[in-house]
């Protein structure tokens, strides 16, 4: 049984991917400082899997910490990589937080990972590197656009590092997954997204006014050169995302495995406007949040969605959802952590 570390594993992607490892069979060591998580999706993942996960409330990016946690399990086979900020409207105003944290802290683990003989690595990273696309829909070769956000620019930069680790020469191999827009809770309605800190993305903004935490949202803008002048982005089910980690983590594995560092998108290949998924949550769950219309946000790209074809075709991934249900479970969950379900 290979075992993988994951870091940010009590967060919204990384407690989702722990339930697809354990049920693809690996053993999972989770690290997370519960800086945008409170620690209860171990308890909703043992519910999920039947399974205890070894966890460190530790920081990902301390090197004396990872050292700790590698000397204390012997030997780990991989490391799944979700520690790091997201918020692309807090990266604008505070961008050397990103810097920090979500670059230093990369370089650190990735350190102390080659350190341990630990030379498998698969990274979180994001369709926000591909900026405003000229061509839609975006594939791995598609060229990047003018980066958008500090945030974004974190992740191209991580994306860099990996690169020139690949082609130095180490030992280390690589995988970035460009994720587009994960939405959605896990169908047990175990576990799901929440933030210790003011949701920002599109479907809990949404969950959490309908439920009465918010009194409203702003969709930000309306001008935009799309079929209802909102922003398009690629939603995709966060049980699919999690499933390609599990199956590229498998890939990364195998010995006849030789590329030192590729790229995948995840995405579901279909575009939505903002507008086009309030409409869905509307009609799948009977219920209207409170929105305006405000102007454009700082960061914000057009539109932007998948060609997942690769990861389709080389991950033998499969979607197993859609934006239906992506709004279903994503409303359940934000009942049941809302106490009203």
């Amino acid at each position: 049984m290979s075992k993988i570390l994951v870091t940010g594993g009590c967060g919204y992607i990384g407690s989702h991917t722990i339930v697809e490892l354990i049920e693809s069979g690996f053993e999972v060591v989770c690290v997370d400082d519960l800086s945008n998580s409170d620690g209860s999706a171990l308890q909703g993942i043992k519910a999920i899997t039947g399974k205890d996960v070894t966890f460190y409330n530790y920081d990902a990016g301390d090197i004396n910490r990872m050292q700790e946690v590698f000397t204390r399990e012997g030997r780990i086979d991989g490391i799944i990589h979700f520690a790091a900020f997201k918020a692309v409207n807090e990266s604008v105003q505070l961008p050397l937080k990103y810097y920090v944290n979500n670059v230093s802290g990369l370089a650190n683990l990735l350190q102390t990972a080659l350190k341990n003989g630990c030379n498998r690595f698969l990274f979180s990273s994001s369709c926000s590197v591909y900026g405003d696309a000229d061509q839609l829909p975006v594939s791995e070769s598609s060229p990047l656009g003018e980066i958008r956000s500090p945030y974004a620019r974190t992740k191209l930069i991580c994306e860099e590092i990996l690169m020139d680790l690949a082609s130095s020469g180490s030992p280390m191999k690589s995988i970035a997954l460009r994720y587009f827009n994960p939405a959605g809770a896990h169908p047990s309605n175990e576990i799901g997204e929440s933030p210790t800190i003011n949701a920002s993305n599109l479907v809990p903004v949404i969950t959490e006014t309908a439920i009465g935490k918010r009194p409203g949202f702003t969709v930000f803008g309306q001008d935009y050169d799309t079929r209802d002048g909102t922003c398009i982005r690629d939603y995709i089910h966060v049980s699919d995302i999690a499933a390609a980690h599990a199956l590229a983590m498998k890939l990364l594995l195998e010995n006849h495995y030789t590329l030192p560092f590729d790229i995948y998108n995840l995405g579901s290949a279909t575009g939505n406007t903002v507008l086009e998924v309030i409409d869905a949550f509307v009609r799948v769950n009977e219920i209207r949040p409170n929105h305006v219309i405000g102007p454009r946000r700082a960061g914000d790209v057009v539109a932007v969605y998948a060609d997942n074809s690769k990861a389709r075709e080389q991950l033998s991934w499969k979607l197993r959802y859609n934006l239906d249900d992506i709004v279903r479970t994503a409303w359940n969950w934000e009942k049941r952590r809302s106490g009203q379900n």
